[in-house]
């Protein structure tokens, strides 16, 4: 009798990169030299994507797809590999039904593929990307076309920076797109205050982008300080550290200095539980129940713990960023997973949109504080907001990438927290974010009408502002917490105060702004960006627009058709 295959009793499990397969179809009529080129341009394109993204492992297939039999052959190679993901590289005249649509139909629908090739005349892959990409199209298939350039001749030809940029932009969206299914994000606690912009949407959040929300009670984690349950040498390490590197801590005696101590523990305790169960991100409720209701026994703010999980460094050394939201605010932690993915792992910040600064009202203050006007600053120009909370913002933010832990922390001050508003006490963390960070700025949200996930995006800038000016910017919201001026690209200060989608936002630096689009193609997410001054296309900036969207009239009126297909 045949019996089944027991599979081994692991009990660890060995978290994996996304797959992306890279192959070319063929022509049994094409010229042994011209087949050999289609191999080394393979090579050429996997080498490129393994070497520059780092999210994702890489395989390719020297195999030319010429017919049916072939595409079952790398299809049967590729699944055999993990891959989730296909970018076809041709450069030669092919059948696209024989080749590309015979492999594909071994994949789930929604694949990501991308079809690269140079402009090439003397066998034109071009005009096979072109009617290829036509034919997946017209039967609902998204798919992106990357036209770019490389020789015309030659055995071993190199692709432009240009379309390599493309490609990787391209492949860190698909990555991200396919790492987080099956990932999961912790969640303490309920909507905190009653923040309707901040609720678990659990079955869309699954449907749509494959995470799990866990939700763990606060008083398993009151339980486990009360208990003591956390490496009690640790916790001194972490404080000697914090001791060492924060520029000053404000403690007014020994109970003060204990609440920062449980503060510390907290960020132990919880992210040895998101290890435990293999936790992608995570976030905290806090108000009201945790430290600020009276009626209770409120406990000390958790300011620090979230801070260090989004940070790219603890008392350990380097670590990889956790994004973790204030607040147990859900769609900003799915923002700041999604944006950190996208660039690697850079750190994310939360932050209130807390207020406003047009150039009217700014100008204004800065001329009765005696700041000299040039009219050409940014600040003067366009405006900014601050963007202001007490809790999640990583330390990175304090200084420029690239800055050392030292310096980083030379910047940053625990003072002790508002008492008014968290009557268990502890210590926030508060810094100034210098000018000249560029990255994206944003917030998905949610919306029961279409069941789907927006994004209310653009281009920013970090500022500085004169110190006199910085200082009254700073205290006429709250000294205590992190503060970042940040100034839209795009939009106007009008424009973004009135559009926000909610009470928090979110920064991340190094995104392009092409592989977050990508990404909004793979995910169905709604691109809100309806700034006045923003052009339809902005050329080696923008993705090109998938033929998908332009045969179904335009991009939110596909996704909006494609929604729950």
């Amino acid at each position: 009798m045949k019996q089944a295959k027991m599979l081994t009793e692991q009990t660890t499990i060995q978290q994996k990169k996304p797959v992306i397969g890279v192959f070319s179809a063929g022509d049994p009529r094409i010229d042994d030299q011209s087949r050999e080129r289609c191999r080394n341009i393979v090579k050429m394109v996997a080498d490129t994507l393994a070497d520059r993204v780092t999210t994702a492992e890489v395989v390719y297939s020297t195999i030319l797809v010429d017919s049916e039999r072939q595409a079952d052959i790398v299809a049967q190679q590729f699944k055999e590999a993990g891959v989730s993901s296909l970018v076809c590289a041709p450069d030669t005249w092919a059948f696209p039904q024989l080749s590309v649509i015979s492999l594909l139909a071994h994949f789930p629908k929604r694949t990501p593929i991308n079809f690269t090739c140079g402009n090439s005349g003397p066998k034109p892959g071009v005009v096979f990307a072109h009617a290829t990409n036509g034919a997946v199209t017209q039967s609902g298939i998204l798919s992106h076309l990357n036209i770019g350039s490389w020789p015309d001749t030659g055995q071993n030809p190199v692709m432009t920076k240009e379309t390599a940029d493309s490609l990787v932009d391209w492949a860190y969206a698909a990555a991200t797109y396919q790492a987080m299914k099956g990932r999961r994000v912790v969640v303490f606690g309920h909507d905190s205050m009653g923040m309707e912009t901040a609720l678990a949407h659990i079955l869309p959040t699954r449907n749509i982008f494959g995470l799990e929300i866990t939700r763990l009670d606060m008083k398993l984690l009151a339980d486990m300080l009360n208990k003591q349950a956390y490496n009690k040498e640790e916790v001194k390490a972490l404080r000697a550290w914090c001791d060492k590197y924060v520029k000053k801590i404000e403690l007014r005696n020994d109970d003060d200095s204990q609440k920062l101590n449980t503060s510390l523990a907290m960020y132990l305790i919880v992210r040895d539980l998101l290890k435990d169960l293999n936790a992608v991100g995570g976030g905290f409720m806090s108000q009201l129940e945790w430290g600020s209701d009276p009626r209770g026994i409120p406990l000390p703010v958790a300011d620090a713990m979230e801070s260090f999980f989004n940070s790219t460094f603890d008392h350990n050394g380097t670590k990889p960023v956790m994004p973790f939201a204030t607040e147990a605010d859900v769609q900003g932690l799915l923002t700041m997973l999604f944006f950190s993915q996208l660039t690697g792992g850079n750190p994310p910040l939360f932050m209130d949109f807390r207020k406003v600064w047009e150039p009217k009202e700014i100008t204004e203050v800065a001329k009765q504080l005696g700041v000299p006007l040039t009219g050409a600053t940014i600040w003067e120009q366009k405006g900014f907001f601050d963007g202001n909370n007490s809790g999640s913002a990583a330390f990175d933010w304090a200084a420029k990438p690239g800055a050392s832990v030292e310096e980083i922390m030379s910047r940053v001050t625990f003072p002790l927290q508002d008492f008014g508003y968290f009557p268990g006490g502890g210590n926030s963390v508060t810094f100034l974010t210098p000018g000249g960070i560029e990255g994206v700025v944003g917030r998905l949200g949610y919306n029961a009408i279409s069941g789907m996930f927006s994004l209310i995006w653009d281009e920013a800038v970090t500022l500085d502002l004169p110190d006199t000016l910085a200082t009254k910017v700073c205290n006429t919201t709250n000294r205590e917490w992190p503060h970042t001026f940040v100034s839209t690209k795009y939009a106007s200060m009008y424009e973004f105060k009135q559009y926000g989608p909610a009470n928090h936002n979110h920064m991340v630096w190094n995104l392009p702004v092409a592989r977050l689009q990508y990404w909004m193609d793979f995910t169905n997410v709604l691109s809100v960006a309806p700034w006045a001054a923003r052009p339809v296309l902005v050329e080696g900036v923008d993705r090109s627009v998938p033929l998908l969207y332009l045969q179904n009239g335009g991009e939110n009126a596909t996704k909006l058709m494609l929604n729950g297909r």
